[in-house]
């Protein structure tokens, strides 16, 4: 079931287990269930901290007591943390990308891995008990385990929170029953709490809004003051939090995760001196260099406010309640997925609208797709399609497509993808549970056209993420930063790099040659009016 090599890393990973882990078996009569003994006895084998327990037998205080005497109709099995429940259920076989919400399962439950920090931690706890989550995930979906491992975190902290990852290809009259047509996709009770990419911070956020007349006010933490407080965690914000350590200046950052948008790169071939890397890989490469220098890291946070100077100093509130106060600010905040803007398409997200189609991609076979946007990621978006839905319409704003030349002849030759230019999509068109058509006005002649379908892939680029700070500091008509050669913004102390700026030329390598920059300038400025 396992390759050599995983089984060897396995045994790394496991050898400091201070505790011990039941993985604790339902009984299942499903086609699959020898499968899911196979993968976990494999699993248990690379540490004697790990036990599989089956026929829903686990132990407790040193006893073997019945904990499920009934079957179930697909392979299940639960966590259990030195005899006691962890609140932790996977319904189906975690392979795939699920593989590693496993293993970085039984890594957190020992106490081991990337876990929130303290004062997140606290959030959590203070959510209410009772809350029963499920996640419904395609096994090649790249964003669901992020989900997934979030909210696993949170039952290892908050005893009243139980979440079951539910893999969505193995209960197929569930999935029509809700009318899901993308993942991940997070249900409490039938009430859908949140669909596609996402993270700790904004499942938590979700979370203390839905209970927040159940649970405990977390306590209000003063984080105190630096010199520098960084806000974003992608290549920009990273290179800008090392320099400014290097200088030795008191650094923090904050961001709702480590990468930004690198996380979701597949293929990374121009960042120079690294002939090919993917975006999680150079994302942990990025965390490792920044801990390794003494910065203080609050991940899983968004930046609510900045407040005007008060003797030199701007305070920050965050979304998780916390403050803090600093000297110089730089903002890496980055862009999020630009949205069509137009009537439906907000309603139908995760019921036929999507922006990830290697996630949602399989919920597409042999069905009918629209990708719309003709640049370099909707027509790759496009190829990919495919290869999975009947028909791809193609549909751009401009009157040609913009990627680049290898990726459009690769698009032409392919017999079940359609083109349209000049088109202006204006309605996403649905029945109530899902999407079944999209609506375009042909820009030449004003005539609308209606095109039945049944899902809509939304690749038009990116929006910088400059909200808050609209009103502080000077924005372009695009909502980009405005700044000058060293990263100043129209506000003394402000400074800006990466996506979320005027800076032209959106790559990885240009964001981190940028944070860099602005971290110089910062320091230059700090010396300068120091002298």
């Amino acid at each position: 079931m396992l390759d050599a090599n995983i089984i060897s890393q396995l045994h790394s990973v496991f050898a400091d287990l201070k505790v011990s882990i039941d993985l604790v078996m339902a009984p299942s009569s499903h086609a699959q269930q020898p499968e899911l003994v196979a993968m976990l006895e494999a699993v248990a084998r690379t540490s004697p901290s790990i036990q599989v327990r089956k026929n829903g037998y686990g132990r407790s205080e040193g006893e073997v007591q019945a904990v499920d005497t009934g079957t179930v109709a697909i392979p299940q099995f639960s966590l259990r943390r030195d005899g006691k429940a962890t609140g932790i259920t996977f319904r189906g076989i975690p392979g795939g990308h699920e593989f590693t919400s496993l293993i970085i399962a039984i890594l957190n439950a020992g106490g081991r891995g990337k876990l929130p920090d303290p004062g997140l931690a606290d959030q959590i706890r203070a959510l209410p008990t009772g809350i029963a989550l499920r996640t419904y995930v395609s096994l090649s979906c790249e964003n669901c385990p992020d989900i997934v491992q979030a909210l696993n975190v949170m039952a290892l902290i908050n005893p009243g929170i139980k979440h079951t990852m539910i893999d969505g290809g193995l209960v197929p009259d569930e999935v029509a029953a809700l009318g899901l047509q993308g993942v991940p996709a997070v249900f409490v009770g039938e009430e859908l709490l949140h669909s596609g990419r996402g993270n700790l911070a904004e499942l938590l956020q979700k979370l203390q809004t839905k209970f927040a007349s159940q649970g405990k006010p977390p306590a209000v933490r003063e984080l105190g003051t630096y010199d520098v407080a960084v806000i974003g965690g992608g290549p920009a914000g990273v290179a800008a939090a090392i320099y400014s350590a290097r200088k030795g200046l008191k650094t923090i950052l904050i961001a709702e995760k480590i990468g930004g948008q690198v996380q979701e790169t597949k293929g990374i071939e121009n960042f120079i001196g690294t002939a090919y890397t993917e975006g999680p890989k150079l994302s942990s490469s990025l965390e490792e260099h920044l801990r390794a220098y003494h910065i203080e890291i609050l991940e899983h946070r968004r930046v609510l406010s900045c407040g005007e100077a008060v003797a030199n100093m701007r305070p920050l509130i965050l979304s998780t309640g916390e403050t803090l106060n600093a000297a110089a600010i730089i903002v890496a905040t980055g862009a999020k997925w630009r949205e069509l803007g137009i009537p439906g398409e907000r309603e139908y997200l995760g019921r036929g609208v999507a922006f990830c189609p290697h996630c949602d991609g399989p919920f597409y076979k042999d069905k009918k797709v629209a990708v719309v946007g003709g640049g370099n990621s909707g027509v790759e978006a496009a190829i990919d399609l495919a290869g999975i839905a009947s028909d791809v319409k193609v549909i751009e704003f401009s009157s040609a497509l913009k990627a680049d030349a290898v990726l459009l002849k690769k698009l032409n030759s392919l017999p079940n993808i359609t083109v349209i230019t000049n088109a202006k999509t204006t309605v996403v068109n649905g029945d109530g549970a899902k999407v079944i058509s999209l609506t375009y006005e042909d820009r030449g002649s004003g005539q609308l056209h209606t095109i039945a379908l049944d899902g809509i892939f939304v690749q038009i680029g990116l929006l910088p993420n400059s909200a808050i700070f609209a009103g502080l500091v000077e924005l372009n008509p695009f909502g980009e930063i405005i700044v000058d050669a060293k990263g100043r913004t129209s506000t003394p102390g402000i400074y800006a790099a990466g996506d979320v700026t005027t800076v032209p030329f959106k790559q990885i390598v240009i964001a981190s040659g940028e944070g860099a920059k602005v971290a110089l300038a910062a320091f230059e400025d700090r010396m300068r009016h120091s002298s």
